[in-house]
């Protein structure tokens, strides 16, 4: 993997549906992925990205990325509380479907999903987020893209 000046993008890759897309957009701009998860995993590119399996505890990915993340790193993952911690050590976070987690929003919605976890506890039925679709891979693809030229013009 070739170094980059720009940021490191690391990926919460257990259940990401977007791990090819990263590493597209990856490739263009010349960054390094880094995905990490609990299990072996193959890689879209491997030139341009590399697997860190971590062992432990339900959140040691979590951990792992949070330990490793710097101020303009981006971050990809669906899970708001590593969301959270990593915005708050001044990284960039997307979701798998284009949203971009920050200051002003993560909060609110660690609030929401303790409140629909308190609520599932109770055993009120409530669904599950809707299904992943093809508009939500272009919103990231979009997303990540402008996120990364943000980032280019402000270093």
């Amino acid at each position: 993997m070739e170094q980059s000046t720009l940021p490191q993008i690391f990926v919460d890759a257990d259940a990401c549906p977007v791990k090819p897309e990263v590493c597209k957009v990856a490739r263009r701009y010349r960054l390094n992925v880094t995905l990490v998860a609990n299990a072996r995993m193959r890689i879209a590119d491997p030139d341009v990205a590399r697997l860190v399996i971590v062992d432990g505890d339900f959140n040691a990915a979590d951990d792992w990325i949070v330990a490793q993340v710097a101020t303009g790193d981006i971050v990809v993952t669906a899970d708001i509380p590593l969301a959270s911690r990593c915005v708050k050590r001044g990284a960039r976070v997307l979701g798998p479907t284009g949203y971009e987690w920050s200051d002003t929003n993560v909060g609110q919605a660690l609030a929401t999903r303790d409140l629909l976890a308190e609520l599932r506890d109770a055993g009120a039925m409530l669904g599950g987020p809707p299904p992943f679709q093809p508009r939500d891979r272009s919103r990231f693809l979009q997303n990540l893209d402008l996120m990364i030229q943000n980032l280019q013009r402000t270093s």
